[in-house]
């Protein structure tokens, strides 16, 4: 595993510059590789912000969903239910 990884690393290590660079490092900045790596990270921060969204819905949820209870907590002494 070790002479694998050593072997990984010597190659990646060994490739020219212009292998490892993108758009956005290289080349021209209005080609079409680099609009595409644009739109690209807009479509992922949309998911990331539609992530956040969510998940501070879900606690909005949480949190009108206690106040509807009106205090009462299953086996408490005041629970309606409770023998």
């Amino acid at each position: 595993m070790i002479r694998f990884l050593t072997l990984l690393c010597g190659l990646v290590c060994g490739l020219p510059a212009r292998v490892l660079g993108c758009a956005a490092c290289f080349g021209q900045s209005d080609s079409s590789m680099a609009n595409g790596l644009n739109a690209g990270m807009l479509v992922l921060l949309g998911f990331v912000l539609v992530f956040w969204a969510l998940f501070g819905s879900f606690f909005v949820f949480l949190v009108r969903r206690g106040r509807q209870v009106n205090g009462a907590v299953p086996g408490d002494q005041n629970d309606p239910q409770h023998n």
